[in-house]
């Protein structure tokens, strides 16, 4: 990695495919003469839904390849035309991909949930192949990507959330160029899901007119990033600039925004911030605009505590696309992006002839001529999650100074896991010290013979948790709330005050799969009568940080990521990088994975499980699943020692790396894993020799084994002193980094500098270096 660090990103390419149209120019001319894409949806029986209107693609997809991947790869290879970046001629390891995306290839998992259902019959390499994960995996394999790969799922914040990190990485110089974007396809289970709670209009949706509902939509929306002077370095030109993000988290409500705006507003405002900007600045804002009675209410307020009076046009683009889900930010990022290339407001369609009963200026019906050198995209999400993100005109100057470099020093200073057997931190720890194992259930699994797993005690865990929240979360968000119950337990509540400044980062190896499967078997069993609409709120993979936000009263900063193994790792640099740019005072990264028996019934199935309850890093056993979650609280010295926090250890580094070896693989060589690890040593300023503990990602699988001991002596670690937490806690995945750490933070370890190693299938890599103090 290279030190060189940027303030300045340049948008030189997009790719978008919509309802509206089969590529970037014809979706703008579409969008800016105010032509709706919104039609009938063939994709699927809508008989049971409120309505068959759907802002759907009308390009015929291969049939080969699900619906999901099929977009991003339109998408991305137009912008990658359009920005005339030859990846030929660029150092492949320093691409990023950063992709947000609520359903992933939510087709083909419910295809292969139906055959479960109705025929007794797994396909697990097709159930495995359509993970969340697998989306950025597939993207780095089509392209031959090999640098950092991350994907986020804040529901239908998710893309925006995505350009955040994008920006991130940027900023602090880890990559060259990011391919950042967001693709959802449409799918039965949201369309059942949103019917199920009534958000459906039975008309194309109206919004901030009518408000009667929203609209669903699919499609893909891909750019290419880098900083300016990379940019001109090449002579490409910019269509715009990313200014800088915003997140907020509401704490309010698991579907519903707060009415009053105040989270949205403050989003706004940090994304403003960053950029250096001031409201106004802002000439256009492409507002949320679903359409729904909630949204159409608070998202005006929200603009109108931000720019008081002096309100600037804004206006609902999905009005002609439909809600895209987890590809909506990116979507209406690059809408806004040729809104300010080409000096177009692109309008509010489908009023009904009502005018806006909110105060806003929503440009009804037709494009309107402008002079755009500011916009601000705003998107919102189930959970309470608020993004906006600001885009300027190329070369445009900031009115102070922008916030995208590191300003203060990050710490830890609390930690909590649980882990199969493992119901708290206490008996974690024990359980480490005494060598015992946690994964020691055995479970049937059909045409296979018993199997172990490492399972929580959920109904344990939930005693522990407010009752009259506890009865809406599911599995996922038990876990979560328990981690986090057990942090404050062990190091102290914050006061009112201080949990209303902390923010929250979610992380997940695969997210809520007990609520996808049981809605969706609902749904496959008794139709629209069997969609529970309390079930669907929790099917999104950010729900489990709503419930936790508003469980502790957070309104910081928010994300969620579901990388797969690398979640954990991932999760902690997020927030370390806003910690120490000074957009947050203290972030809890809680990471949690449930896997009930279907999940067991995949991986059992696939190479590389334990037949016993025996775990033996490099020892060529197996590995076996385990349940787990963890909290990790991080925030800067200063915050800290102003509430008198004990500091269990500073951060000091970073590395993300990829390669693309293809969907549920990983390279033997180690090469790409190495490179992770040397990252992270060089961003620590650390030797080899420094490192007192290899956290080990060794899980007795013996591919994973042999790749991690080639990857450490690559990055010159092979014989520093390494713990092997799997062996113990068995193979948890998403969590399976931050319960590393908290093996190595918890009881009675000894101070020292620490390497996390951990990987995801797919082929990705991310390693993390503290030190840890007496």
């Amino acid at each position: 990695m290279t030190d060189t660090t940027t303030e300045r990103i340049a948008l030189t390419g997009i790719g978008l495919i919509t309802g509206a149209g089969d590529d970037a120019e014809k979706s703008w001319t579409a969008i800016s003469q105010g032509i709706s894409g919104i039609k009938t949806n063939t994709l699927f029986d809508t008989t049971e839904l409120l309505t068959d209107w759907a802002g759907m693609v009308t390009a015929e997809q291969p049939a080969d390849l699900d619906r999901c991947y099929a977009l991003a790869a339109t998408a991305i290879r137009e912008a990658l035309r359009s920005s005339g970046l030859d990846l030929d001629t660029v150092d492949r390891d320093r691409v990023a991909v950063v992709v947000g995306s609520s359903l992933g290839a939510m087709p083909t998992l419910e295809n292969v949930h139906r055959g479960l259902v109705k025929d007794g019959e797994l396909d697990a390499p097709a159930a495995a192949a359509s993970q969340l994960p697998c989306v950025g995996d597939y993207i780095a394999a089509e392209f031959d990507l090999r640098g950092p790969r991350i994907v986020l799922s804040n529901a239908c914040a998710a893309s925006a959330v995505a350009l955040g990190y994008a920006a991130e990485l940027l900023w602090k110089g880890e990559v060259d160029h990011v391919i950042c974007g967001g693709v959802d396809p449409l799918a039965e289970l949201s369309a059942y899901g949103f019917s199920a709670l009534g958000a459906l209009d039975p008309e194309p949706c109206a919004p901030m007119s009518a408000s009667t509902g929203l609209t669903l939509g699919e499609g893909a929306g891909f750019m290419v990033l880098e900083s300016v002077e990379r940019a001109a370095a090449r002579g490409a030109a910019a269509l715009a600039e990313l200014g800088g993000y915003g997140l907020s988290c509401d704490g309010y409500h698991q579907t519903a925004p707060d009415p009053s705006g105040k989270g949205a507003a403050a989003a706004m405002a940090q994304a403003l911030k960053t950029a250096g900007l001031a409201p106004e600045d802002v000439d256009y804002v492409n507002l949320h605009g679903t359409g729904t009675p909630a949204n159409d209410v608070s998202e005006p307020k929200a603009v109108k505590l931000l720019f008081g009076t002096d309100l600037p046009p804004a206006s609902s683009t999905k009005s002609m696309l439909g809600h895209t889900l987890g590809a909506a930010g990116a979507v209406e990022a690059i809408v806004s992006t040729l809104a300010i290339d080409r000096g177009v407001i692109p309008p509010t369609v489908n009023t009904r002839g009502t005018a806006s009963p909110f105060g806003l200026d929503i440009v009804p019906d037709d494009g309107r001529p402008a002079p755009l050198e500011v916009v601000a995209s705003n998107s919102f999400a189930f959970g309470g999650n608020n993004a906006t993100v600001v885009l300027n005109k190329p070369g445009r100057p900031a009115r102070s100074a922008r916030h995208t470099q590191p300003v203060q020093h990050v710490v830890v200073t609390g930690v909590a896991g649980l882990a199969g057997s493992a119901g708290s931190t206490a008996e974690l720890t024990a359980a480490l010290a005494e060598g015992r194992i946690g994964y020691d259930t055995l479970e049937h699994v059909t045409g296979i013979g018993d199997r172990p797993i490492g399972r929580i005690d959920v109904k344990a865990v939930t005693k522990r948790l407010n009752p009259s929240k506890a009865r809406r979360m599911d599995p996922l968000g038990v876990l979560a709330a328990g981690a986090v119950g057990d942090l404050y337990d062990r190091h102290g509540k914050p006061s009112r005050a201080e949990a209303e400044g902390t923010g929250i980062v979610f992380a997940t190896g695969y997210g809520p799969v007990t609520s996808v499967l049981n809605f969706h078997q609902g749904v496959l069993e008794q139709g629209i009568t069997g969609a529970n609409p309390a079930m669907f709120a929790n099917t999104v993979v950010n729900a489990a940080a709503g419930h936790v936000a508003m469980l502790h009263r957070y309104r910081g900063y928010t994300a969620t990521i579901a990388n797969g193994g690398t979640s954990s790792v991932l999760a902690l640099q997020l927030a370390a990088r806003v910690i120490a740019r000074g957009m947050a005072d203290r972030i809890m990264v809680v990471v949690a994975d449930e896997f009930p028996e279907q999940a067991l019934a995949t991986q059992a199935r696939l190479p590389g499980y334990a037949k016993t309850a025996r775990i033996v890093p490099d020892g060529g056993t197996g590995t076996v699943l385990a349940e787990g979650a963890a909290a990790i609280l991080l925030e800067s010295e200063a915050s800290a020692a102003a509430r008198g926090a004990h500091v269990l250890a500073d951060v000091r580094g970073f590395g993300a790396s990829g390669e693309s070896v293809g969907i549920g693989r990983i390279g033997r060589d180690g090469e790409a894993w190495a490179r992770a690890l040397r990252a992270a040593l060089a961003e620590a300023g650390s030797t080899p020799e420094q490192i007192d503990t290899v956290v080990s990602a060794a899980s007795g699988y013996r591919l994973v084994d042999h790749a991690q001991r080639r990857a450490l002596a690559l990055a010159g670690l092979a014989e520093r002193p390494t713990r092997t937490p799997k062996a113990q806690l068995g193979e948890t995945y998403g969590s399976a980094g931050a319960l590393g750490l908290v093996a190595a933070l918890a009881g009675d370890a000894p101070a020292g500098r620490l390497l996390l190693s951990s990987f995801a299938y797919g082929g990705s890599y991310a390693a993390a270096v503290f030190d840890a103090r007496a």
